[in-house]
């Protein structure tokens, strides 16, 4: 794998922290996220655990982020309770991040190899939903319209 490296967004990660440590409490709420919008404004959550396998902090922020309108978010990092530092995202939320954002940047590592990857580097040779959708075009059929 190719690493892109970007500029880390302390910033970023500093809002996830405090969520964690300050929002966080007992086994439903173990991880905060903080993504960063393309206007700056960061949007935070935390994850709602289920044993039916509740959202992680990463697909929770996705919907507080539209729920306050920023439809374009540009950076996300996931940080863990209990002074865990930055964690990566699982499979499941990488699939979903480059469904929704295929630019999103991704703070992952930790101490000297904390950095910022595009989501593609965390999931390559991965399925791209967009790109197997029919267009309007290809779903009618002759004599149906």
């Amino acid at each position: 794998m190719t690493e892109q490296t970007h500029d880390v967004d302390h910033e970023l990660i500093e809002a996830a922290t405090h969520i964690a440590r300050t929002r966080c409490r007992g086994d439903n709420h173990t991880m905060a996220a903080a993504a960063r919008a393309r206007d700056g404004r960061i949007v935070t959550a935390v994850n709602a655990y289920h044993f039916t396998g509740g959202p992680c902090a990463e697909l929770v922020v996705l919907g507080a982020a539209a729920a306050q309108g920023a439809y374009e978010l540009d950076t996300i990092v996931a940080v863990g309770d209990r002074d865990r530092g930055v964690v990566p995202p699982c499979g499941r939320c990488r699939q979903v991040l480059l469904d929704y954002f295929p630019s999103l940047r991704v703070i992952v590592g930790g101490g000297e190899r904390l950095r910022t990857v595009a989501i593609a580097e965390l999931l390559p040779e991965s399925y791209v939903w967009a790109e197997h959708q029919l267009d309007a075009e290809e779903t009618e059929r002759p004599g149906t319209s």
